[in-house]
């Protein structure tokens, strides 16, 4: 599974113009809700919170990956919001972040689950495309990074 897969320009925003944490979890679910990749707001949103309840999901190096997992969501799904400034997170390295990933799969997968995470993860740990995906223009560019550096890394 491609991130390219799970993850369309309708579900890109950029600039994100929220700045607190449950605003942005609630923007990002929301625009899954928008663009037909969820079928319950209010459970994915529960879902999500609940999750970040447990332990913050800002993962350092100026990224979040919020997640969850909700009968809600009958495919993983993702969205990416991408902040003009850096963004309060409770990051486990207590700095702001820039790129936030909301990532929704149903209880059923939790193997894809975590391979989306996983590659997330791994893409993220690169500081020359994180700098690209926060310099990117359009929901278009986005998409063709993360489809290049895929390319580049898994193929």
């Amino acid at each position: 599974m491609n991130l390219s897969d799970i993850l369309s320009k309708e579900t890109v925003v950029l600039p994100l113009r929220e700045s607190k944490k449950t605003d942005i979890i609630k923007f990002l679910v929301q625009k899954l809700n928008e663009t037909g990749k969820i079928n319950n707001l209010d459970k994915v949103l529960k879902a999500v919170l609940d999750r970040e309840a447990v332990m913050s999901t800002g993962v350092g190096e100026g990224v979040a990956i919020p997640h969850g997992k909700s009968d809600a969501a009958p495919n993983i799904v993702a969205a990416l919001g991408i902040a003009e400034q850096p963004i309060d997170f409770d990051s486990i390295d207590k700095q702001p972040v820039q790129l936030i990933w909301l990532l929704v799969g149903p209880p059923g997968k939790t193997g894809p689950h975590l391979k989306a995470l996983s590659r997330i993860s791994r893409l993220m740990h690169r500081k020359d495309f994180r700098s690209r995906l926060i310099e990117a223009e359009t929901p278009e560019s986005v998409i063709k990074e993360i489809i290049s550096e895929e390319e580049n890394l898994f193929n």
